[in-house]
């Protein structure tokens, strides 16, 4: 099974960036599931989205309690209750201009930074690193399909289709060239 947090504040794409990657595996026919909290349900407030994916179906219901990918849109957000599961290969992927020892503080984890604003804002999408981080996601994993996964951020893209989905391959592309930084 690979379990997925994903962690963000409210307004930066999160709970999306979640949908996607559980539409994404669904569309592959693997087994999902998906849930999500919502700190003070307002702008800027912290909000996780929780992702399960098995080839079996998942009986699982309960926190994730050891994620494989833990994926950070905001470096503020890093702190001890979001990290106090992971394990020493769980990667931590954070949108971060910074590298990787920068946060070498925060313990034994695979750690990988992007800059996803960057590739977000060179996309004309503003602040919105969603698709850039699930397309980095997928870079980093192996999986899943790039193609199911511009399918799926096209269909589920409200405004700016064609925008989300480069910003999504850049993310995707950038991390294969680059390597785990």
């Amino acid at each position: 099974m690979l379990q997925f947090i994903v962690q963000g504040r409210g307004g930066q794409g999160a709970q999306m960036a979640g949908d996607i990657l559980a539409n994404v595996f669904f569309r592959e026919g693997k087994y999902v599931q998906a849930y999500a909290t919502y700190g003070g349900a307002r702008r800027g407030t912290a909000v996780s989205s929780f992702i399960r994916v098995d080839d079996q179906p998942i009986r699982l219901r309960c926190n994730i309690e050891d994620p494989d990918v833990i994926v950070c849109f905001d470096p503020s957000l890093l702190n001890d209750v979001l990290l106090k599961d992971a394990k020493e290969d769980t990667l931590v992927l954070i949108n971060s201009a910074q590298p990787p020892e920068y946060f070498n503080g925060l313990g034994r984890f695979r750690i990988v930074t992007i800059d996803a604003m960057a590739i977000a804002q060179e996309n004309k999408l503003g602040r919105i690193v969603n698709t850039t981080l699930v397309g980095a996601v997928a870079g980093l994993l192996g999986r899943p399909s790039l193609d199911v996964l511009c399918e799926v951020v096209s269909d589920m893209s409200p405004v700016k289709v064609e925008q989300n989905v480069k910003s999504c391959k850049d993310g995707y592309r950038l991390i294969r060239k680059e390597g785990a930084k």
